[in-house]
Order: structure tokens, then sequence, then C-alpha cells
């Protein structure tokens, strides 16, 4: 008679409850989810783990893939210039069971940025490395220098000049930066109309930052991103992808969560930290992520983003914010009961 069989006909066995309860987690184990389509991230992280790689090892693998892929432009070389042409690129990596984490902001020349991000926890009593000092850093440990502009984010910095610089990140500046490219100084008048303009002119994308969290069959948890920011950034912008907490958070105690879209507005609700507590309280993983995408709706109606959460059993979900053009999010699984990488497909809320 199965396990399954005996829990029926005799329901009053709490101690084989018990008992089979490791064994349906263990079904879910191990696990990989990431952030948008980005299938051969999600493949590359799961094989990894398959050739007896750790967590932080899929980790690092799957979100270096969609580096070297350029992930529909969003993360590694060659997307989303800054204001002055250049492209740079955030990334974080994190251990669910020592809580260390390594990251770098603004990181130039240098393609590997989650491979770095790696090695600040591996060389480095630090947390977080930014500009041309993490750079440095990054060529001491023996990563190329190498130019991070391409044809592509050339002509996209170009086709924003000639569109007055539209749209910037600036505002209460002189010249009006709704209608002109700098060089800005500061105006006295702050018209709340031109605090708007940026909100007014977002662009809603379906692909953004790649967030991963990867489950071992012990129910060890790392997370990690990459990103090359937001389109025409200012110089010196950090998003929340690097930042513990915001971008992603992993706690194998309790579970992971990433999060991913406009990173200037969520990093300032720590979202993959507060999804990962929920999931401490015994929530579900998309009550977590709905709970906190609700949370951030309160006071940002109209903010592009989406978040992932997956728990120690191996339990996963995720949330978005509805906007007109996104009304649907979409996800990457791998798991012992799915035969391949499989995409998942949520409704905004």
């Amino acid at each position: 008679m199965g396990l399954f069989s005996q829990l029926f006909l005799f329901p009053r066995r709490p101690l084989l409850w018990l008992a089979l309860l490791p064994l349906v987690a263990a079904a879910q184990l191990p696990l990989v989810i990431n952030t948008w389509a980005f299938g051969k991230a999600t493949e590359t992280a799961w094989n990894t783990l398959q050739g007896g790689g750790s967590e932080l090892d899929a980790v690092e693998k799957g979100c270096g893939q969609c580096e070297i892929d350029q992930c529909d432009g969003s993360v590694g070389y060659g997307g989303s210039p800054d204001e002055h042409g250049e492209t740079t690129l955030d990334a974080m990596i994190m251990d669910g069971n020592t809580m260390q984490v390594g990251a770098v902001a603004d990181l130039r020349r240098i393609k590997n940025a989650i491979g770095v991000a790696r090695k600040v926890i591996e060389h480095t009593r630090h947390t977080l490395l930014v500009g041309e000092s993490a750079s440095m850093f990054a060529e001491s440990m023996g990563f190329p220098a190498e130019d991070l502009t391409t044809h592509n984010s050339l002509s996209i910095y170009l086709k924003w000049l000639n569109r007055s610089c539209q749209p910037n990140f600036w505002k209460n500046v002189t010249p009006d930066a709704s209608k002109s490219c700098g060089p800005y100084k500061q105006t006295g008048k702050f018209s709340k109309e031109e605090q708007n303009v940026l909100e007014r002119s977002i662009h809603v994308q379906n692909h953004d930052t790649i967030g991963m969290i990867v489950i071992g069959q012990t129910g060890s948890i790392a997370a990690g991103t990459s990103t090359n920011g937001a389109d025409h950034k200012m110089q010196g912008r950090v998003g929340d992808s690097p930042i513990a907490g915001a971008g992603a958070y992993a706690d194998s105690t309790a579970g992971g969560a990433a999060a991913t879209g406009d990173g200037d507005v969520m990093m300032r609700f720590l979202p993959s930290y507060q999804a990962v507590e929920y999931m401490r309280t015994g929530m579900d993983p998309t009550m977590a992520c709905q709970k906190v995408i609700s949370r951030i709706r309160k006071y940002q109606p109209s903010f592009f983003g989406a978040v992932i959460c997956a728990n120690m059993t191996g339990s996963y979900g995720a949330a978005c914010n509805k906007l007109p053009g996104f009304t649907q999010f979409h996800f990457m699984v791998s798991n012992p009961t799915l035969k391949q990488p499989s995409e998942q497909i949520i409704d905004c809320i």
C-alpha cells in the first residue's frame, strides 16, 4: 500500500503525515526560478546544479549566461546607454546560508558583472563596490577590460539625442528637461507638472533585469541579479538590482525573492526582503509576492514591476502590477516535476 493510500485509510497517523512532509517537499527541489522568459539562463543554472555545482555557482552561471546573451538588451554589455552614451552594469549575489552578499554597481569596462559580485564575497570583507573602484577591483581579480559599447547601444544613444534627450530623469531644472538636453541647473520654482514628466513618459517594457533564485536539494538558497540599468539614466545612478533586499534576497530558513521593474521606485520598499519575511510567517509564495506589489502600489499606483518568490520547500509564485500594455508577467521555472525549463505566465493584479 502506498503512502498516500495509507494517509486516506488511516488519517489519524500523525507520525506518518510528518514522515511524509519531507518527501513531498523534496519532490519540489532543486528549483531554479528567474524573471522573464530568459530560458537559456534557467537551463544554464539547472545544468550547473545537476553537474554538482553549488547554489551560488548556479546563480552566477545562470545570470552570467544572460550577460553573455545580452538578454533583451536589458542585461549585459551593449544596452541601456546612460545620458552620456556609456553602458554600465549592476549585479548582486547572495548566499542564504551565510547571509553573505557581494555586489557591484556602476561597473565600467567589465562584462561579467555577476562574476565580479561573487569575487566581492570571496576576496573582500565588503558587500558593495561601485564605479571606477569596482572596475579596478575586477581587473585585479583577472577580469578583462573591454568596451561595453556596441553599434546598437550607440544607435540608441544617438536617437535619444535627436529626440532632444527624451525621456530623461531630471526634474526641477533649467532648461526645461521635458523639452531639451542639458547641461541643467537647478531652478528655484518647483513645478508639480514638471515633477510628473518622467512618470508620463515611462515606457512599459516586456523585459528587464534578470533576477534568479536557486534552491538546492538540501534546501540551501541563493539569489542574484544582473542588469545594465535604466535607459538614459544619469551617470552614477544605481537602481535596486545590486541592493540586498531590494533586487533580490535569500534566507535558507525562509525563502528567496527577486524583483524586476522600475528600480528607483521599488528599492524604496525592499520588496525582496519583505516577501521573504512574509514567507517566514508561513504565507504562500504567490500571496507574499502579491502583498509586496500591493504595498508599493499604495504609494506608486502606476509603477512598473514584478516579483518572484520561492519558499524553502520549493513552492513558488509571482506577482506584477497591472498597467496598460503590461497585463501579464512571464518567468521561468525548472524543477524535478518539469521535463525542461518551463515558461510560466501570471496575470498582473
